[in-house]
């Protein structure tokens, strides 16, 4: 088993992943502040395990095969759904992006990814603990 088979450090690359898409669509917000008519776009929340599990088949949990790298490849990108969310104002012109309320998310965003990597990098210091010879400095 390869530290790439680990699912801790899979769910950790999916949860960056999808951090990575908020900010880039946070940043295309406030990119299009100006834009007559636009609207703010974000990421769904990813639905928690309960929801998941009902939204199977009517409640039915079937098994699913798995693939050979038990982990989704690089470079093959992840799917995330994006929502329209317009916050508290809308201007004259239709805009309703506020800049200040997007560089809230993006604070909001990039203090989960600085979580997300000290959990990762935790998770590999135990790793490379666990690896280490009986007895080794």
């Amino acid at each position: 088993m390869g530290v790439a088979d680990i699912p801790l450090l899979g769910q950790i690359k999916g949860r960056l992943g999808w951090l990575d898409e908020r900010q880039r669509l946070i940043a295309e917000n406030v990119a299009n502040s100006d834009t007559p008519g636009f609207v703010g776009r974000d990421l769904k929340m990813p639905t928690d395990f309960a929801a998941a599990m009902r939204s199977r088949g009517g409640g039915a949990v079937q098994m699913e095969r798995a693939s050979g790298a038990h982990f989704t490849p690089p470079g093959s990108g992840y799917r995330f759904e994006t929502t329209k969310s317009p916050d508290s104002e809308t201007t004259m012109d239709g805009n309703s992006v506020v800049v200040e309320e997007q560089m809230l998310k993006m604070a909001e965003s990039r203090m989960a990814y600085d979580a997300a990597i000290g959990f990762y990098q935790k998770s590999m210091s135990m790793i490379r603990l666990a690896a280490k010879k009986p007895g080794a400095g």
